[in-house]
């Protein structure tokens, strides 16, 4: 077979294959070359999913006619001053975007500098261009695509409902307003409006939180926690949820690297590392998180879509990730999610079986003497579950935030009385975080016991696993594993973590030269020790049905208004629920 150089319309079309895989692509690779151009406005129409129309406007710099038609050419760009790829400050820079677009579809390209006295505008159909003719524009760039992969119905005929390809559309766009919260973003139909964001003001916190409270809902902005960490040259910054606030996906966890949004393993691992302690495993929590490390420190050509990326020093990555959150979650304290008491509202029914008198209800029948009225009430003289002990209680104070015990509920609950509200703890859940977090600060102080093994056990790895893992021995010794090299395909483990007991060693050697491997910690063994001591405290907890005093269900709101996590659990569920007074009253019509 003969080898040739294939055409630039061939070429083209294959980067189009790689840059251009649906709708939602053409949108993203737009926008950034807006928010390059520096625009303050950006307006996205699609119609028909992008399959007939999708356009991008902004008010950026624009193209004066020469740049016009060397922008449409392959790797033409002028985002690369220099010829160094250590050094990217934009988020397009390949200069294949608007040549592959173009080469698959029919693309008008509209631009004005605001300095020009006209503007132009340039149409490629199928990779063909035309010369730049004057058009009627204001100061910035309007990119119109019709027709999208006309020039490749295969590609067209895997494109989905036009619902869905417009949700990936709408979710670029979401994803790149929240990095910058500066720009003002719109998104619609031509006919409605899907997405209409105002430029934030404000400072930067203040600005993403209002950008990503409005895209991800009130209910994030008023549970999120402020990330602000920095180690040697990588800040980290962004708001997360609070683990009583999570969902089943990780939908709603946005990560940006350098203002880029990315999709990256070892980032999605710090997070699940980070809230390992408090959701159960088929949970997520919601956050959106901001990465800026030097240029040099990241590689972003790892895939053309751009979304994954390769970091110099990935266990220098992950550690900040993980204790910038950790620390974020420890401050806390003992809050949970607002959500959990607007649930808990939501589940209560009024009665219906009433007469209404004026704003209030009474019982029908009910007679309007005083006497009877406060009369006991016959067959009611039974002892309830909740005992009263009002004389010998105190008072609420504003110091405790959880309130004073007034009485247990079913032997399993804890109803508090706060300054503005009634607190209801599950005597079981509380108490289980707090045993854990003693045995976490237990483990911390002493050290992780170990257990020698009567016969060592020796393990057969390649010989890259066999450096990697003997690499780590001081930090996995420290967990309680001791292990050595045992010729050059094998180790040999001596000792192992006592907590774990009756537990395949070479089963668990390979899963953390694995672990290893991806993401330079040995996670596994830290998770099974987690998940062994959290057992043991749900064990060793106080139990539902079990009878409390005042002075002891007190001692359990003191301690958890000052143990860090104590709003939930160690699977993730709210250890109490806070109802204000002001919604138990709407609850009766008072107000």
């Amino acid at each position: 077979m003969t080898i040739r150089l294939l055409p630039p319309t061939t070429v083209n079309r294959i980067a189009a294959g790689e840059v251009v895989e649906r709708p939602a692509s053409v949108v993203k690779e737009l926008v950034e070359n807006s928010i390059d151009a520096g625009a303050r406005r950006i307006d996205v129409i699609i119609r028909d999913g992008g399959r007939t129309y999708l356009s991008v406007a902004d008010d950026g710099e624009g193209m004066a006619p020469e740049e016009l038609s060397l922008a449409v050419e392959r790797h033409a760009t002028s985002k690369l001053p220099g010829d160094d790829l250590q050094e990217i400050q934009t988020l397009g820079f390949r200069g294949e975007a608007l040549p592959s677009i173009g080469s698959v579809s029919r693309m008008d390209i509209t631009s004005r500098p605001p300095s020009a006295d006209t503007a132009f505008t340039i149409s490629i159909e199928g990779g063909a261009k035309s010369e730049p003719a004057p058009a009627a524009r204001p100061g910035g760039t309007t990119i119109e695509v019709r027709d999208l992969f006309f020039a490749t119905p295969a590609r067209l005929k895997f494109l989905k409902a036009e619902s869905t390809e417009r949700g990936h559309a709408l979710d670029a766009v979401k994803r790149l307003a929240m990095a910058h919260p500066e720009i003002a973003f719109s998104l619609g139909d031509g006919n409605r409006s899907l997405l209409n964001l105002a430029a934030a003001g404000g400072d930067m916190f203040d600005a993403r939180l209002n950008r990503v409270g409005a895209i991800m809902g009130n209910k994030f902005a008023e549970n999120a926690l402020t990330v602000e960490a920095e180690r040697e040259t990588i800040r980290l910054t962004g708001h997360i949820g609070l683990p009583t606030l999570n969902r089943g996906n990780a939908q709603l966890q946005f990560l940006f690297v350098n203002g880029r949004p990315v999709r990256d393993k070892l980032l999605f691992g710090a997070v699940r590392g980070a809230y390992r302690d408090f959701l159960a495993h088929d949970r997520h929590p919601l956050l959106a998180l901001f990465l800026d490390i030097p240029p040099d420190q990241v590689d972003i050509n790892v895939h053309p879509a751009k979304t994954e990326v390769r970091f110099r020093d990935p266990g220098l990555v992950r550690g900040l990730i993980v204790s910038a959150l950790k620390h974020a979650l420890a401050e806390a304290g003992h809050l949970a999610s607002t959500t959990v008491g607007t649930q808990a509202m939501g589940a209560f029914r009024a009665q219906t079986n009433t007469q209404s008198y004026g704003g209030y209800s009474r019982p029908p029948g009910l007679s309007e003497e005083a006497t009877p009225y406060h009369a006991p009430l016959a067959g009611l003289d039974g002892a309830p579950s909740a005992r009263f002990e009002a004389e010998t209680a105190p008072a609420p104070d504003a110091d405790w935030p959880l309130g004073v015990a007034r009485a247990q509920v079913h032997e399993t609950y804890i109803v508090a009385q706060t300054e503005d509200g009634i607190v209801i703890v599950d005597q079981h859940a509380a108490h289980e975080r707090l045993v854990y977090e003693d045995m976490k600060a237990a483990l911390a102080a002493s050290g992780v016991k170990r257990q020698g093994l009567l016969i060592p056990e020796v393990v057969e790895l390649s010989e890259d696993e066999v450096a990697r893992i003997t690499t780590h021995a001081a930090e996995l010794a420290e967990l309680g594993l001791i292990l050595e090299a045992f010729g050059p395909g094998a180790v040999v483990v001596r000792e192992m973590p006592a907590l774990l007991g009756d537990v395949d060693a070479g089963a668990l050697v390979r899963d953390l030269t694995d672990d290893l491997a991806e993401l330079g910690e040995a996670i596994t063994l830290k998770a099974r020790l987690a998940d062994i001591s959290s057992t043991m405290a749900c064990h060793g907890s106080v139990r539902a049905g079990r009878r409390l005093n005042g002075d002891e269900m007190n001692a359990l709101l003191r301690r958890m208004e000052i143990t860090p996590h104590a709003g939930q659990c160690n699977h993730g569920r709210p250890t109490y629920v806070e109802l204000k007074l002001a919604d138990i009253e709407k609850l009766f019509g008072r107000r």
